[in-house]
């Protein structure tokens, strides 16, 4: 089966490639593919919101992970995404679609980060080709926007005000356990126009992660949650006390009104196998943190070394006019 994943660079698509490059051809697409080369997959440089012309050709399954938080106009850049992707996969002959949107009771006044997840779906499912979504809440791992932040918060405040949100029931997942049911519903004509909530083994509050985090790390955070601070205002704050940007962080605290929690079950039915628990999920998440912090610091250091040992690349010669 040969697999394309839309957004290959991203948090989950980093994850999501090397686990289908075990079961046969991945293409990677990315604005900027830095996915390393390696058996099965190949990586190719494409933006979603321009022109998709002839990447899905010979595809049986594409995954869309593409999301433009951080972007002003992110919901019309996600939708102008969901509709090239649509036409291109209709064109391509592609026999499925996977995509990874967002937990929310749609009854409820959803947030626009949330509105534009549901939009996203249903335009992906305009070209006709079959569309699975995998709604999830967070995802625990290294180089999640919404785990890093709770981790920041954990080590920059003891003491915290903060805002109402941190009370909002939500499911969060580990990054391992939501790349498994990726793979796994890839190909099954079961799994064709549903949709699927998956979460993690645990309901908690966005308080309770940042205690549970906290005592992983040592620490015991006092939380005082006040009902005055807006989304704009809990932005701003976040923006301040830890390294989120508040473009990216406005939209996600506007979603955490909103209660994220699994509805129905039925992708465990569908793939069985044990969750794993949030405590076990955030010490991985830490700890691959911790890798990807090792191997920056020493790409730093040996380019560093170069320069200092004269031994730096020469400069490029002018190519003659």
């Amino acid at each position: 089966m040969r697999t394309a994943v839309i957004g290959a660079t991203g948090f989950v698509g980093r994850a999501l490639v090397p686990a289908l490059a075990r079961r046969g051809e991945v293409v990677a697409l990315a604005r900027r593919p830095t996915v390393a080369a390696g058996p099965g997959v190949r990586a190719v440089a494409a933006d979603v919101t321009g022109s998709l012309s002839g990447t899905l050709d010979g595809v049986d399954v594409a995954y869309h992970l593409v999301h433009s938080l951080g972007s002003p106009d992110f919901a019309e850049r996600d939708r102008r995404a969901a509709e090239n992707v649509a036409t291109e996969a209709a064109r391509a002959g592609v026999r499925q679609i996977v995509y990874l949107g967002g937990l929310g009771d749609e009854r409820s006044a959803l947030s626009e980060h949330l509105r534009s997840r549901a939009e996203t779906a249903a335009l992906l499912a305009s070209g006709g080709v079959p569309v699975t979504t995998l709604r999830a809440a967070v995802i625990i791992g290294a180089g999640s926007a919404a785990f890093e932040t709770i981790v920041s918060l954990v080590d920059r405040l003891p003491v915290m005000v903060a805002p109402r949100w941190v009370s909002t029931p939500t499911q969060p997942i580990a990054l391992a356990d939501a790349v498994r049911y990726l793979v796994g519903v890839a190909g099954r004509d079961d799994a064709l126009g549903r949709t699927f909530d998956i979460g993690g083994a645990e309901v908690l509050t966005y308080g309770d992660m940042i205690r549970r985090v906290g005592a992983i790390r040592g620490r015991r955070p006092r939380i005082l949650a006040v009902p005055v601070l807006s989304p704009r205002l809990s932005s701003y704050w976040l923006h301040l006390v830890t390294p989120a940007d508040a473009a990216v962080a406005r939209p996600l605290v506007d979603g955490l009104r909103n209660p994220t929690v699994a509805r129905e079950d039925h992708i465990r039915r569908l793939l069985p196998f044990a969750l794993t628990s949030f405590d076990d999920a955030a010490r991985e998440a830490l700890q691959g943190a911790g890798r990807m912090t090792r191997s920056r610091t020493t790409n730093t250091a040996r380019r560093r070394g170069s320069s200092a040992n004269g031994r730096e690349m020469p400069a490029k010669r002018p190519s003659p006019r």
